[in-house]
């Protein structure tokens, strides 16, 4: 035993280096007490330590980046490092999805998906974007005025997004009692795929009950995909992401694979909740309190929205309405970047990696670029804490010329895929509830603390007190 943890430490001090990092590791666990507490702070300390820096948690050993150049290195370094998420994350996602195919396998299954997200998919989603986020609004509302306590709002804003999402990508192929069951388990996908978890998949642990939660998500997803299959070919016209992809598939000159199972899009299906049900969520819910905190902000968003929509509220919002909202987009963006949803992403080094003049990264090490400092250089962002969304309405500022920087969907081959239907699908949601409610954040002394559930949310929930808006 003694030899063995010699020998554990020997081969830390080995990898590590001349790397920043504790000069010996806590035997077997590393820093997994840390990890199972994490904060911005405490990544803080960890990326201040240097550009890059070592640490280990379970014989992982880890290689952090904390630097642009670093970070935009290692998300466009294919041939040395992939995306593992979390080391829980293939056996929650399942090892054979798409999220982790690499190289010419992976460019072409992302060529196949880029159709699912052009304008015209798009225009397809938004009235049920639209209609789902009014009949929110109408619960909010009524919720609020029931009670002089305020609600709290992150479960509120999760279930808009799931139910969204869900509507959105499999339409009428999914019934009501499948999305509540996906709704109320997908949270369970959400704990397990935290940056560290108890690695073996026992009964009672989050791993091994996000997995149970999965084989429940995707009894239906393979469902919805069969049904879509056939109701496409059958004639119908698409009304979901399921049914474009169908028809994109039976397009005569569409030259790409067709020949997807029912599993495989189901797959793809369960990877899309994932980013729209938590880093959306985070996203959005952060926006609300950004909007309710800053007055003068929603002042002007309201403003163009009188404008742009012309009085008619009712009016579900459409693409050309979206173009016609440069301050709204400015102001998404700038939450977006203040709380990027995503502070980092771990990848994993498929063989030694020289990241720099002076250090390799040993092959099988976790290197993670750190997306949030990059979103916070003082040099490119003046006041980086603070919420300005006007730094992104002048094309001579450092924010619009600095487009490297802007690191919330990070970069390179996996760069996420639906940028686009994110600003949309909050710009649909803020847009339209700046018009139909006021809301009112009701500060506490953890409002601005930041709980890390795999994405970014406030630790006290955030809680709000809607009303019409009048």
């Amino acid at each position: 035993m003694v030899a063995l943890l010699i020998l554990e430490q020997s081969v830390y001090r080995y990898k590590k280096g001349r790397l920043p990092g504790s000069r010996w590791t806590i035997p077997i666990i590393g820093k997994f007490a840390d990890s199972m507490n994490p904060s911005i702070e405490g990544y803080q300390r960890q990326w201040d330590s240097g550009e890059l820096s070592a640490i280990s948690v379970f014989n992982m050993f880890i290689v952090m980046a904390s630097t642009n150049e670093y970070t935009r290195k290692i998300l466009n370094s294919p041939t040395y490092a992939e995306p593992c998420l979390v080391a829980s994350a293939k056996q929650v996602l399942c090892s054979d999805n798409w999220v982790f195919l690499s190289g010419k396998v992976h460019v072409d299954f992302r060529r196949t998906l880029n159709t699912l997200f052009t304008r015209k998919a798009l225009s397809l989603y938004l009235p049920t974007q639209d209609a789902i986020a009014r009949q929110f609004f109408s619960q909010w509302l009524k919720d609020s005025a029931s009670s002089d306590e305020p609600i709290t709002f992150m479960m509120r804003a999760r279930d808009l997004n799931m139910r969204t999402s869900l509507k959105v990508f499999c339409g009428p192929h999914i019934p009501e009692n499948a999305i509540q069951e996906i709704v109320d388990k997908y949270w369970l996908i959400t704990s397990a795929l935290e940056l560290v978890n108890f690695p073996l998949a026992l009964p009672g642990t989050k791993v091994y009950n996000a997995i149970q939660a999965r084989k429940v998500a995707m009894k239906w997803l393979e469902n919805a995909a069969r049904l879509s299959k056939i109701a496409v070919r059958g004639g119908q016209e698409p009304s979901c992401l399921l049914d474009r992809w169908v028809r994109d598939l039976m397009d005569t000159e569409y030259k790409g694979r067709k020949d997807f199972s029912d599993r495989e899009m189901a797959l793809v299906v369960l990877s899309f909740l994932f980013a729209s049900q938590d880093a959306m969520s985070s996203g959005l819910i952060y926006a609300f309190q950004h909007f309710a905190d800053h007055p003068d902000v929603l002042a002007k968003v309201r403003e163009e929205q009188h404008r742009v929509r012309g009085g008619d509220y009712g009016r579900p919002m459409t693409l050309e309405m979206w173009d016609d909202m440069p301050y709204l987009r400015a102001a998404i963006r700038e939450s977006l970047r203040t709380k990027p949803p995503v502070c980092m992403v771990p990848y994993k080094s498929t063989k030694a990696f020289p990241i720099s003049d002076t250090y390799t990264v040993p092959a099988n090490s976790m290197v993670i670029p750190s997306l949030y400092p990059s979103c916070h250089d003082a040099d490119v962002f003046p006041e980086p804490t603070k919420f300005i969304p006007e730094r992104w309405l002048d094309p001579a500022g450092s924010a619009c010329n600095n487009p490297k920087n802007y690191l919330v969907f990070g970069s390179g081959p996996h760069k996420c895929i639906g940028v686009e239907y994110t600003f949309m699908h909050m710009a649909c949601v803020l847009g339209t509830a700046s018009v139909l409610m006021d809301w009112e954040h009701v500060v506490t002394p953890e409002s601005n603390k930041v709980q890390i559930i795999a994405t970014l949310f406030p630790k006290d929930g955030c809680l709000l007190k809607f009303r019409p808006y009048t």
